[in-house]
């Protein structure tokens, strides 16, 4: 079994651009960013600088709102250099949904791109904090986020009491070499440096906290299963918001000293470009994504002969579409993952050697050094081998908790410190998993966890609605989607566009419920509990009988 490495992401870094200084590090297709590891770790370190001179220490969380930009990766291992964890926004969020970001993770500093589709990031941050427009960078006092001072800006215009991304890098100039190697020494494996928020059992995104050794880890076993050298070129379209664009992407190339060629927005026209021109050996992807890549009329027009490997993650694979990836796309030692946030993420993974139907039906065996067992739902007491159950996990890949959320933790990790996943599944005896439903209700729609109940709850906002439930129901496309069902109250009247106008640029797109049924009453048990899995009978139903 392969030793555990203890070291921090920023050593990791140094290491390889001592192994490796004139291998290609970090290279978009699109445009003039081609860096060394060697100039990509003097980046980094210059990245550290820049985020000490605006004042934060180590323990002291910035969060980033981007999408993949090429200031991500120097944020990513800058950080990993000085010690300050970097907390991840999901670009679809909207203002509630920052704020409370903000708030619950202590954020001192704000990294953000100004616009995204139709979505002004920058409107969004002066209308939480009208009081950034009238201060000087740096010096943000705000009622509703007491503790954020900065603002950065990744743009070509300048907004009122934001430091633009070149104003920020040039303050690295107030931090000495000295001051730098001095916090470098201040780091463990240990420290928390990647806070990422997550919908969990509460309706509530939590901050799941992970430290160095969790990622790198992580990092050296996806890139192991996947037979990755630093010969390899790894196309990133997955988003850097996720651990899938940020461990089981940059993390895991870096691991073995190969190439990130990340893509900034995902078009499956411009990833294939992006595969052909850069020579990628590797490429990511949510089933969804490889769907809309075989789609494309012009698919034969463009050489992916480099492709060897990759990852297909965050729903199930459809056994014809995983034929297409090997026969079509030339991946024919693509693996499947299967983990979560809380996880590092990566629990289980297939191995290029194993079989079509391993590849298909399971999300394949354990990683070394890390325990599965499939317990019986509430306890971790082990059910034998082919019996379903709850995926529990144990090792080094378990978060250190839920940031400022002891409650959470606890119903997370139980006393043996194994982690509670809410998945079920099977294990056989040759230790391959299947997962074969989920015990909370979370919606995984494209790869994005919504939580029911946080859509209920914004809802019930709504002057006309009495009751609502909110569950997940198949699509083709997205594997799910969101459903609710709204009792009103008494007399009210209401149209589906009504509701859908109503969440509207209040909650993120994805969540905004696809199918809107209006219901005089719910099933319910004997004891007065709501049957979701009713619920989403009847839509299948009815479903069947409009075909």
């Amino acid at each position: 079994m392969a030793e555990l490495v203890y070291q921090t992401i920023g050593e990791l870094l140094e290491e390889k651009a001592v192994k490796y200084p004139e291998r290609e590090a970090l290279v978009y297709a699109d445009r003039d960013v081609r860096m060394t590891y060697k100039q990509f770790n003097e980046h980094a370190d210059k990245v550290a600088k820049a985020l000490m001179a605006i004042g934060l220490e180590k323990e002291q969380h910035f969060s980033v709102w981007t999408t993949n930009v090429p200031e991500w990766p120097g944020l990513q291992f800058g950080s990993g250099k000085m010690g300050a964890p970097l907390v991840t926004v999901n670009t679809n969020y909207r203002a509630s949904e920052l704020e409370y970001l903000l708030k619950q993770s202590d954020s001192r500093a704000m990294i953000l791109i100004d616009q995204y589709r139709d979505h002004s990031f920058i409107d969004t941050m002066y209308e939480l904090c009208p009081e950034l427009k009238e201060c000087e960078p740096g010096n943000l006092k705000s009622a509703r986020l007491p503790l954020l001072k900065t603002v950065v800006v990744i743009s070509d215009k300048k907004y009122p009491g934001t430091y633009s991304y070149e104003e920020f890098l040039a303050t690295s100039v107030n931090i000495s070499d000295e001051q730098l190697a001095e916090r470098k020494q201040s780091l463990t494996y240990d420290d928390v440096i990647n806070i990422q928020y997550t919908s969990g059992t509460t309706g509530f995104p939590k901050g799941v906290m992970l430290r160095h050794s969790n990622l790198i880890n992580n990092a050296i076993n996806i890139a192991e299963c996947m037979k990755l050298t630093h010969e390899d070129r790894l196309c990133i379209p997955v988003p850097f918001f996720h651990c899938f664009g940020c461990v089981i992407g940059t993390l895991t190339i870096v691991s073995v000293g190969g190439t990130m060629v990340p893509v900034q927005e995902f078009h499956p026209e411009v990833v294939l470009r992006t595969v052909e021109k850069e020579k990628c050996t590797a490429l990511h992807g949510v089933p969804t994504m490889f769907i809309s890549e075989l789609n494309l009329p012009n698919i034969k027009e463009f050489d992916l002969s480099t492709l060897r490997t990759g990852v297909m993650a965050g729903s199930n694979c459809p056994i014809e579409v995983m034929k297409d990836v090997i026969n079509v796309m030339g991946m024919k030692d693509i693996t499947i993952c299967y983990g979560q946030t809380e996880s590092s993420p990566v629990i289980t993974q297939t191995r290029p050697e194993d079989s079509l139907a391993m590849k298909t039906e399971t999300v394949g065996r354990p990683h070394p050094n890390v325990e599965i067992i499939i317990a019986e739902p509430g306890t971790n007491k082990e059910l034998p081998r082919g019996e379903q159950g709850e995926i529990c996990t144990r090792g080094y890949v378990v978060m250190k908790g839920y940031y400022n959320n002891p409650g959470a933790t606890a119903d997370a990790i139980d006393e043996d410190n194994w982690l509670h996943t809410g998945d079920l599944g099977t294990m056989d005896e040759n230790g391959f998993v299947r997962v074969t439903g989920r015990l909370k209700d979370m919606i995984i729609r494209g790869g994005e966890n919504i939580y029911p109940r946080e859509i209920e709850e914004f809802l019930y906002k709504h002057p006309k609605i009495l009751d609502v439930q909110v569950a997940g129901v198949p699509d083709e496309k997205y594997g799910e989607e969101a459903a609710a069902w709204i009792i009103l109250k008494e007399g009210q009247t209401a149209t589906e566009e009504e509701i859908r106008e109503f969440c509207t640029g209040k909650i993120s797109r994805h969540k905004i419920p696809r199918y809107i049924y209006f219901v005089n009453s719910y099933p319910m048990t004997a004891s007065g509990k709501i049957q979701k899995f009713k619920l989403r009978e009847q839509f299948q139903g009815f479903s069947k009988a409009l075909q």
